[in-house]
C-alpha cells in the first residue's frame, strides 16, 4: 500500500488488496466528508455498480451504517455470527475517523469468519498510517505551490508592473495553486468599503467593482482582526450570506486572506463553489496566509512604483512649464512691448492698426500659454474638471450643430473646491440647454476663470431676451449662485444676444 502517495489511487489499492485477502467477492472504501464526520464523501468501490451515485438506494444504508463506529453493530446490520456476509470496519487516523472499508459476499460461499474480520481490521489499521502519509504528501506539495506563487508574484517585480495588473496575478496565482473555483481579491476604498478589483476563475460581471461593507461581514471582519477565516459551509455562516448578492457566486466553502503588511488591508478570497467541496480548506492556512502576506507587500511595491512613475510625469511637466513662464513668456511680453512703443513711432494709421492687431493676438497667445501651463501643473485624475467641462461642451455642441469656443484660465483644476464642481458644472449645462431651446445661435462662447473669484460666462449672438418670464433654468442658476453666497446676472437685448455671469467666491 506504501508505494502509491496518490490518495485516489491508494484508497483502490487498499480496497482491492483488502478484498483479496479475505476473498470478498465486492467492496467499497468511503471517505466521510471532512466538514462532518456523519456523511459521505467520496467512494473507492469494485463490483458495486451504481454505489457512487448519490440517487442510489443505497446510499442511506451506508449513511446509517456510519452513525454506528462498532464493527459489530454493524455486521450485526447484515448477519451475525460465523458465516456474515458483511464486514465493516472504521479507518482510523490517530483518534480521528477518516472512512470505512466495507467487504461483501465471501466467493467461498460460507460467510466471512471471525479471522475475516481481524484481517480486515488490521489492514484498516495499516492503511490509517498509509492514508496519512499521502495526505502529507499531498499537503507538502500543495505548500509547495503555495511558495512557488509567492516568489513568482515577487519575481514580477523586477520589472514595472502596474497595480492592476499585480491584483489580477495575485488573484490567477491563488485560484491555481488551491484548485479553487473562484478568487477574488477586494481592496479598501475611501468610504472603507472592501471593493472588488480582481476576479479569477468565474466571469467578472457584476462581482468586478462590487463594495461590500466592512461590518458584519467575512471581509470585513478579516480585515479588521487580521485573520485568517475558514467556513467549511457558507449556508451555516450568516456573516457571508449577509454580503452575498445575486451575482456572486454560490459558493460552498471558502477561505479569507488578509493582506497584512502593507499600508491597506486587503483581502484575498478562495472559494470553491457548492458541489465541488473540497477538503483542501483544511491545510494550514499558515502558508496560504504568507502567500498573502506577500502579495500585499508585492500589491505596495507596485503601487510605489506607480507613484514614482507619476511623480516623474509630474516633475517633466514641472520643467516644461518653468520653460514656457520663464523664457517664452517672457520674450512674448518683450516683443509685445517693442511693438507697442513701435506704434508710437508710425504714422500710417494702418501700419498702426495692424501692429496693435498683433500685439492682441500676442497677448492672448501668452493667456493660452498660460492656461497650458495651470493644465500641466494639474493632477490627472477621474474627476479632471478641465476634462469635465469641454465633455459638457462637447455634448451640447451635438444638439447646437457647432462647438462653442470654451476658454480656461486660471488654476481650475487644482483650486475649484468639491463644493462648487458639481454646481459649476449643472450651470453650465443650464445655460447651453436654454441656448438650445431658445437662443437660436450661430456662436456661444464659454469661459471659466479662477482668480480670487470663480467666474463662469457663457455668451451667445442669439435672440436675446424677451419680455416674460425668465424661465426656471434661469432661476434654478440664480438660486446655486445665492446658496454658494455668489451672484448671477444675466444680460442682453432681443435679437443682441444674451450674456449669462455666474460668480461664486473661492474658498480655498
Amino acid at each position: 500500500m506504501s508505494s502509491d502517495l496518490s490518495l485516489e489511487g491508494l484508497l483502490d489499492r487498499i480496497l482491492r488488496q483488502a478484498g483479496d485477502l479475505v476473498d470478498a467477492e465486492s467492496g467499497f472504501l468511503d471517505v466521510l466528508d471532512r466538514r462532518s464526520d456523519r456523511r459521505i464523501g467520496t467512494f473507492a468501490a469494485y463490483n458495486v455498480p451504481g454505489v457512487v451515485d448519490q440517487q442510489h438506494p443505497g446510499r442511506q444504508l451506508l449513511v446509517d451504517l456510519l452513525e454506528q463506529p462498532d464493527p459489530r453493530v454493524r455486521r450485526g446490520i447484515a448477519g451475525k455470527g460465523e458465516g456474515s456476509a458483511f464486514i465493516g470496519v472504521p479507518i482510523r487516523i490517530h483518534n480521528f475517523e477518516f472512512g470505512n472499508l466495507y467487504l461483501i459476499g465471501k466467493r467461498s460461499g460460507h460467510g466471512f469468519t471471525h479471522e475475516d474480520e481481524e484481517v480486515a481490521q488490521a489492514i484498516a489499521s495499516a492503511a490509517g498510517v498509509v492514508i496519512e502519509n499521502a495526505r502529507l504528501h499531498e499537503r507538502g506539495g500543495r505548500q509547495r505551490l503555495w511558495l512557488e506563487a509567492a516568489s513568482e508574484i515577487t519575481t514580477s517585480l523586477l520589472s514595472p508592473i502596474s497595480r492592476h495588473t499585480a491584483l489580477q496575478l495575485v488573484a490567477d496565482r491563488a485560484r491555481l495553486v488551491s484548485a479553487a473555483d473562484f478568487v477574488a481579491l477586494l481592496m479598501p476604498d475611501t468610504s472603507d468599503s472592501l471593493v472588488v478589483e480582481a476576479v479569477s476563475g468565474r466571469p467578472a460581471d457584476g462581482v468586478l467593482g462590487e463594495a461590500i461593507p466592512p461590518s458584519g461581514t467575512l471581509v470585513g471582519e478579516a480585515a479588521r482582526l487580521g485573520q485568517t477565516i475558514v467556513v467549511p459551509d457558507t449556508e451555516l455562516d450568516p456573516r457571508y450570506q449577509r454580503h452575498k448578492t445575486p451575482a456572486w457566486p454560490d459558493l460552498g466553502s471558502l477561505m479569507v486572506l488578509p493582506l497584512r503588511g502593507g499600508e491597506e488591508t486587503g483581502v484575498l478570497i478562495v472559494g470553491w463553489m457548492k458541489g465541488h467541496q473540497t477538503d483542501r480548506w483544511e491545510l494550514d492556512p499558515v502558508v496560504p496566509q504568507g502567500f498573502a502576506n506577500q502579495a500585499a507587500l508585492v500589491l505596495q511595491v507596485a503601487r510605489a512604483q506607480e507613484d514614482q512613475a507619476r511623480l516623474a510625469v509630474f516633475e517633466d511637466r514641472d520643467r516644461i512649464g518653468r520653460d514656457l513662464h520663464d523664457l517664452v513668456i517672457q520674450r512674448l511680453f518683450g516683443i509685445g512691448l517693442m511693438l507697442d512703443n513701435t506704434t508710437k513711432l508710425i504714422a500710417e494709421p494702418a501700419a498702426v492698426e495692424r501692429l496693435s492687431s498683433a500685439i492682441d493676438d500676442i497677448d492672448q497667445t501668452i493667456k493660452d500659454i498660460r492656461r497650458t501651463i495651470f493644465a500641466l501643473s494639474s493632477t490627472t485624475q477621474a474627476h479632471d474638471l478641465r476634462a469635465e467641462l469641454e465633455l459638457v461642451v462637447h455634448d451640447a455642441a451635438k444638439l447646437l450643430g457647432f462647438t462653442p469656443h470654451l476658454t480656461l484660465s486660471g488654476p481650475v483644476d487644482s483650486m475649484v473646491p468639491d463644493d462648487v464642481r458639481d454646481p459649476l458644472l449643472a450651470v453650465l449645462r443650464e445655460a447651453l440647454s436654454n441656448i438650445v431651446r431658445h437662443a437660436r445661435a450661430s456662436r456661444v462662447s464659454v469661459e471659466v476663470g479662477v482668480g480670487h473669484d470663480i467666474c463662469l460666462e457663457v455668451r451667445d449672438d442669439g435672440r436675446g431676451l424677451r419680455p416674460g418670464s425668465p424661465g426656471n433654468g434661469l432661476r434654478n442658476i440664480r438660486e446655486r449662485a445665492e446658496l454658494l453666497g455668489g451672484t448671477c446676472t444675466v444680460t442682453g437685448e432681443a435679437d443682441q444676444g444674451t450674456t449669462v455671469s455666474w460668480t461664486v467666491p473661492r474658498r480655498s
